[in-house]
């Protein structure tokens, strides 16, 4: 069975855009000019017509094989053995001579379509139709002549990640920090909000997972939020201080791996065995924490089918199951856009993954907070603002209820299953 689907309004209206700026005749497409820089491109992936290239940060390289002088096939797969809930990510860029539109099969290694392609030009990003076939593991998409980049989620690589913590530093004071440096040497960077003596510590992670493009959409509206707060609220930064780690995987995501980092690790699987310098630069950092700085919340973003909280099964304890009710308001339906579900997971102590560790280590609830594959941008950055919002008087409702402050530690895990 094939499943269709019709050119929306808004790609072809981008297709016309394209046809303005894209290429007058063959010889233009692989010759560079100031305003048309020459594509590298893979081998076996040009005709007259058309080129495609894997030559920018993000880039998936993949098996080419021309079709037709319009018509190209890329065989995409995973970066190591069949991964763990497969992520099956694919970018690349193409230059196509005005003419008839290009013919794009993608076709997967252990995996089936997931990501409905994304054409960005510029600023503009649109989805693309696709038809599947052979059980999804074949799509087809048509492409507008012109030039443009093609993903599986829009781009977010390293350059984006420095704009956001030198934002954070021009507008709320946060510091950047250094961790260590991933396999290819890339740095692992933190930003740190809040006053550097606050008792309370609360722990961002984001992108273990290079193609968990929506849960970024999340996190940084939720950093922003937790530090406008802390801004605004001397006495709040006098009392929690937030560690955000945004990039964990940069060498993952600047490869375009599905899953894992450099090394060919699952990184959310590599907490406890700490194989890899990505995990063991946040634990030792958290290890060398002074012993008045306790951690109060954890939260590692993701992306899943769908919006979704795991929380602590049958290992709850009391204290954590009103924390989570606290802090979710119990309202499935608060954040218009997105709906989301609450599901009880119980940990498994030899998954690896940064959930189940914090939790093990520290005794604390752990909650798992999974944004959709298709969950769109703003009603993903309107939930986080909400919930960063709601965060940290939940975490003070919870510390008052101990004499002893915060007696019960909080650990927030948002996780790919």
């Amino acid at each position: 069975m094939v499943r269709r689907a019709g050119i929306t309004g808004a790609t072809a209206i981008l297709a016309g855009t394209l046809l303005v700026a894209g290429c007058a005749g063959t010889p233009a497409l692989l010759t560079p000019s100031r305003h048309r820089p020459a594509l590298a491109t893979a081998p076996g992936c040009a005709t007259g017509e058309l080129a495609v290239a894997f030559d920018f940060e993000g880039a998936a390289a993949a098996r080419c094989v021309i079709a037709g002088p319009r018509s190209v096939s890329l065989l995409i797969g995973p970066e190591h053995a069949p991964p763990i809930n497969p992520s099956p990510w694919y970018a690349f860029r193409y230059r196509a001579a005005a003419g008839a539109p290009v013919t794009l099969t993608l076709r997967y290694l252990h995996s089936t379509h997931r990501y409905s392609p994304k054409l960005t030009i510029g600023e503009a990003v649109v989805e693309l139709p696709a038809a599947t076939s052979d059980g999804g593991r074949t799509a087809r998409v048509e492409l507008p002549s012109g030039e443009g980049v093609v993903s599986a989620q829009p781009i977010v690589a390293g350059e984006h990640y420095a704009a956001f913590a030198r934002r954070l530093e021009r507008d709320f004071a946060a510091r950047r920090v250094t961790l260590g440096r991933s396999l290819d040497g890339r740095p692992i960077e933190a930003l740190r909000l809040g006053a550097s003596e606050a008792p309370r510590l609360i722990v961002l992670l984001g992108r273990q997972h290079p193609p968990e493009v929506t849960g970024h959409y999340a996190m940084e509206p939720f950093v922003e939020e937790l530090a406008a707060r802390l801004k605004a609220d001397p006495a709040l930064a006098r009392s929690y201080q937030v560690l955000a780690v945004p990039l964990i995987n940069p060498d993952g995501v600047a490869l375009g791996h599905w899953r894992a980092n450099r090394g060919g690790v699952d990184l959310n699987r590599d907490w406890g065995p700490f194989t890899q310098p990505e995990t063991r630069a946040i634990r030792d950092h958290l290890a060398a924490l002074p012993t008045r700085v306790r951690i109060v919340a954890m939260i590692d973003f993701h992306s899943t089918s769908r919006n979704l909280f795991y929380v602590q099964g049958e290992e709850a304890s009391a204290a954590q199951v009103r924390f989570v009710a606290d802090w979710l308001a119990g309202d499935e339906n608060a954040y218009p856009g997105y709906p989301f579900s609450i599901v009880p997971s119980n940990a498994n102590p030899g998954s690896g993954t940064s959930k189940t560790w914090f939790h093990a280590t520290y005794g604390v609830p752990a909650i798992t907070y999974e944004v959709g594959d298709n969950t769109k941008r703003p009603h993903a950055a309107a939930a986080a603002i909400g919930l960063a919002g709601r965060l940290l008087p939940a975490l003070g409702r919870l510390g008052a209820a101990h004499p002893r402050g915060l007696a019960t530690q909080v650990v927030l895990d948002v996780e790919t299953r």
